[in-house]
C-alpha cells in the first residue's frame, strides 16, 4: 500500500453535472435565483417554460384566495383573473427579464404557458378554503 496511488475521480467538465450528481438542490436553488434576477440568461428553454408555468399557479393560488374573501364572483372575476394572471406573467418576460418571445414560439406561446392549469387552480381554491380558515376563528 505504500506504493499504491489513489484513483482520483475526474472532474466534470461542466459544473451543472456535478449538481445533479449531488441531487440538483443547488441547480434548483439557481433557477430559482436566475427567475428573481433581471435580465437572466436561459441556455435551457425549458427552465425558463418551467418558471413561467409555476408563476402562473402561484398568482392563481394567490389571486383564488382572494377572489374568495372578497367575493368577487361570476364573468367579471373570471375576466379580471385572465387580465391579471396574463398580464402580470407578459410583464414579468418581456420587461422584466427581457427575453427574445420569438425564441420561445412568440408572446402567445408564452402568455398561454400553464394557463389552463392556473385557470383550473384558481377555480377550486376559492370555494372552500377561505370560508374554512374563517370558522377556525374562535368566536367571542
Amino acid at each position: 500500500m505504500s506504493g499504491a496511488r489513489r484513483k482520483e475521480e475526474p472532474q466534470p467538465s461542466h459544473p451543472q453535472q456535478h449538481l445533479v450528481a449531488n441531487g440538483g438542490g443547488a441547480l434548483r436553488g439557481s433557477v430559482w435565483g436566475k427567475a428573481l434576477r433581471s435580465d437572466s440568461a436561459w441556455e435551457d428553454k425549458d427552465e425558463f417554460l418551467d418558471v413561467i408555468y409555476w408563476f402562473r399557479q402561484i398568482i392563481a393560488v394567490i389571486l383564488g384566495v382572494i377572489w374568495g374573501v372578497v367575493p368577487l364572483k361570476g364573468f367579471v372575476g373570471i375576466a379580471i383573473f385572465c387580465l391579471i394572471n396574463a398580464g402580470v406573467l407578459y410583464l414579468y418576460f418581456s420587461s422584466f427579464q427581457q427575453i427574445d418571445e420569438e425564441e420561445y414560439g412568440g408572446t402567445w406561446e408564452l402568455t398561454k404557458e400553464g394557463f389552463m392549469t392556473s385557470f383550473a387552480l384558481f377555480l377550486v381554491i376559492p370555494s372552500p378554503l377561505p370560508f374554512q380558515l374563517l370558522q377556525l376563528l374562535p368566536v367571542e
